[in-house]
C-alpha cells in the first residue's frame, strides 16, 4: 500500500476499535432481524461498512463509497445497506441505542441527522444494487489507457542475529524399580512367632505342673487318667504316659532345656540381612574387640598379674554395698510405715479441728439469720412509705405530662428547620459534584477519540543505552548465557565423577569388612562349639547319678500308688 492507502486503513481500523460498541449495536440487530443466515465469519465486514457510512461518507464521498460496496458481494451489501439507511429504524431504536452511550443531542445532530441527508443517494445505490441482482443494469465501461507507476519497494529491515540453538536436555537414566519383598513381612519374623508361640505353650504347662507342687501334691499325675486334658489359652494338650514316669525335677529341667536351647539354635541359622551401617557397626565392635585382646597379651607379655584376686576382691566389696543398700531400704520402710502412722494421728487432729469450726459457724449463721430477719422488716416498711408518696404523686400526673408535650414539640420544630435546611445544602453539593463529573467526563471522551498509533523497532544487537556499567545487547546476554551454561555442565560431569570414585571406594571397604566380619563368626563359631561339646560331656557324666534316683524315686511313687489303691478297696 501507498502512504494514503495506508494511512486510511489505519484511519477506519481506529475508528472501529474506538467505536465498536456503537457498532456493535448495528451489526448485532442485523444478524437477528435480516442477517439470520449470514455467517458470523463476516461480521467484521458488516463492522467496517456500518463504520464508513456512519463517520466517514462525508470524507471519503459517495463515488468512493461506492466503488468500495460494489466490490464487495452484491446482495450482503445490498441487504445490509436497506437495513441501516432505514427511515424508521434510524429515528426509533438506533438513535436510542447510541443515546446510552452518548448524549442524545450529540447522537442527532452529529450522527442521526448526516444519515438523513445522505439517505436518499444512498438509496439509489441499494436500487442500483437490487438491478444488478436481477440482471437489469446495462452498465457501460469505458476502456482506459493503462498509465505506468513508478514501483514502491518496501526497505528491506536489518536482519538480526540468530539466537544460539538451545542446549539439549539431559536424559536421566531409568530407575530400578521397587523389589515387591520389601512390602512383604520377612519370612524370619515368621518364623520366630511360631518359635515363640510354641514356646509359650511348653511354659503354661511347666508353670500349671510348678503351682501343683507348690500346693503340696507333688504326684497329682499318677491320680489323672491318660486322657485327661487342661487348657493352656489357644489349644489344650494331653498329658502324655511319658510325664508320669518322669518325676517333676526332670520335667521341668527338661522344659527349661528347651526354652533355653530350641530357640536359640533356630535363631542363629536364620540368615539376616545386613546394611551399610549395621557392616560397619559390627566391624568396629569386632576391631575394638581384637584391639582389647591383644593388649591383653601384650600386658601379659610385659609381666602383668593376674586379675582374679581383684575380681574376687570386687564381689566382696559388691556384696558389703548390697547389704548396706537393704539395709537402707529397710530403714526408709520402716520411716515410712511411721510416717503413716503419724499421718493418721494428724487426720484425726484436722477432723476434730473441722467439728470445731463447723459449731462456730453454726453460731454465727445463726446471727447472720437474725439480723437479715430485722433488715426484711425495716425494708418493709420503708416500701410501705414509698407506695404511699408515690400515691400522691399520680395525683400531678397530667400536669406533668402537658408540659412534657409542648416541649417536645418544640423539639420536633426545630429538627424539622434543620433537616431541611441540611437537605439543601446537600443538594447544592451534589449538583456541583454531577456538573464537575460531567465536564471531566466530555475531557475524557475527547482524548480517547484521538487514536494514538506507536511504532517501535526493537533491535537485539543494540543496547539500551541507559549509560549502565557493564550494559550488553540481547544477544551478547544470550552468549554469556550459553556460555555459563557449559561450565556448570563440565563442573557437574566432574562432580558426578568424584562421587562415583567415593562411592567404589566405600563399597571396597565394606566388602573387607564383610570378609573380616565374617573370619570373627567363624571363629566364635568353633568357639562356642568346642563350648557345647564340653558342657554336653559334663552333662554326660552326671546323667547316670540322675537316672539312678530317678528309678528309685518311680520305685516309690509305684509302692505308694499300690499301697493307697489298696487302702481305697478296704475303705
Amino acid at each position: 500500500l501507498n502512504a494514503t492507502e495506508e494511512k486510511f486503513v489505519l484511519d477506519t481500523l481506529a475508528g472501529c476499535t474506538e467505536y465498536k460498541s456503537i457498532l456493535d449495536v448495528v451489526v448485532n440487530a442485523f444478524y437477528v432481524q435480516d442477517g439470520r443466515y449470514c455467517p458470523i465469519s463476516e461480521r467484521n465486514l458488516y463492522i467496517v461498512i456500518c463504520y464508513l457510512a456512519a463517520f466517514q461518507l462525508e470524507e471519503i464521498g459517495l463515488q468512493h463509497f461506492s466503488r468500495i460496496v460494489k466490490s464487495l458481494d452484491t446482495a450482503k451489501m445490498q441487504k445490509f445497506l436497506r437495513f441501516f439507511f432505514n427511515d424508521s429504524y434510524l429515528n426509533t431504536w438506533i438513535k436510542d441505542e447510541w443515546s446510552h452511550f452518548y448524549d442524545s443531542v450529540y447522537v442527532k445532530e452529529n450522527w442521526i441527522d448526516p444519515l438523513l441527508r445522505w439517505q436518499p443517494k444512498v438509496q439509489q445505490l441499494i436500487e442500483k444494487l437490487t438491478d444488478k441482482l436481477n440482471n437489469r443494469t446495462t452498465t457501460v465501461r469505458t476502456s482506459r489507457v493503462t498509465q505506468p507507476k513508478e514501483f514502491n519497494l518496501t526497505v528491506p529491515k536489518p536482519r538480526a542475529i540468530p539466537p544460539p540453538p538451545p542446549a539439549p536436555l539431559p536424559v536421566l537414566a531409568k530407575r530400578q524399580p521397587v523389589p515387591a519383598s520389601i512390602y512383604k513381612p520377612p519370612k524370619e519374623k515368621k518364623q520366630l512367632e511360631e518359635i515363640k508361640t510354641k514356646n509359650l505353650q511348653k511354659a503354661k504347662v511347666s508353670v500349671f505342673c510348678l503351682l501343683h507342687v507348690c500346693k503340696g501334691d507333688p504326684f497329682f499325675l499318677n491320680t489323672l487318667p491318660v486322657q485327661e486334658t487342661i487348657s493352656t489359652g489357644r489349644e489344650i494338650h494331653p498329658f502324655l504316659p511319658q510325664y508320669l514316669e518322669l518325676t517333676w525335677d526332670s520335667v521341668l529341667k527338661q522344659c527349661f532345656e528347651e526354652l533355653t536351647k530350641k530357640p536359640q539354635d533356630l535363631i542363629d541359622n536364620i540368615p539376616i540381612k545386613l546394611n551399610t551401617a549395621a557392616i560397619l557397626r559390627e566391624g568396629a565392635l569386632y576391631q575394638r574387640k581384637l584391639e582389647e585382646e591383644l593388649k591383653r597379651v601384650e600386658n601379659l607379655h610385659h609381666g602383668a598379674g593376674d586379675p582374679s584376686e581383684f575380681l574376687e576382691w570386687q564381689k566382696q566389696m559388691r556384696g558389703k554395698d548390697l547389704e548396706e543398700q537393704l539395709a537402707e531400704i529397710e530403714c526408709r520402710r520402716l520411716q515410712g510405715k511411721l510416717s503413716h502412722e503419724e499421718a493418721v494421728l494428724a487426720r484425726q487432729n484436722v477432723i476434730q479441728e473441722n467439728k470445731k469450726k463447723a459449731d462456730l459457724l453454726r453460731e454465727e449463721k445463726a446471727e447472720l439469720m437474725h439480723l437479715y430477719a430485722e433488715k426484711r422488716l425495716q425494708e418493709q416498711k420503708e416500701m410501705k412509705e414509698l407506695v404511699e408518696q408515690v400515691v400522691e404523686g399520680h395525683k400531678n400526673v397530667k400536669q406533668v405530662k402537658a408540659k412534657i408535650q409542648e416541649y417536645k414539640h418544640q423539639i420536633v420544630q426545630q429538627v424539622c428547620e434543620e433537616s431541611e435546611e441540611l437537605l439543601r445544602q446537600a443538594l447544592e453539593e451534589e449538583e456541583d459534584k454531577n456538573r464537575k463529573r460531567y465536564e471531566l467526563i466530555q475531557q475524557i471522551r475527547a482524548i480517547e477519540s484521538t487514536p494514538s498509533i506507536r511504532h517501535k523497532f526493537v533491535d537485539l544487537t543494540e543496547t539500551g543505552g541507559h549509560g549502565l556499567f557493564g550494559e550488553m545487547s540481547i544477544v551478547e546476554l544470550r552468549e554469556r548465557l550459553a556460555l555459563l551454561k557449559e561450565a556448570q555442565k563440565a563442573a557437574e560431569e566432574e562432580k558426578r565423577d568424584q562421587i562415583i570414585h567415593e562411592k567404589q571406594a566405600k563399597e571396597q571397604l565394606i566388602l573387607d569388612k564383610l570378609d573380616q566380619i565374617s573370619q570373627f563368626r567363624a571363629e566364635l563359631g568353633r568357639a562356642a562349639a568346642l563350648k557345647q561339646e564340653e558342657k554336653k560331656k559334663s552333662q554326660s557324666v552326671e546323667r547316670p547319678m540322675k537316672d539312678e534316683r530317678i528309678l528309685n524315686l518311680q520305685k516309690k511313687i509305684v509302692e505308694k500308688t499300690m499301697e493307697r489303691k489298696k487302702q481305697a478297696e478296704l475303705l
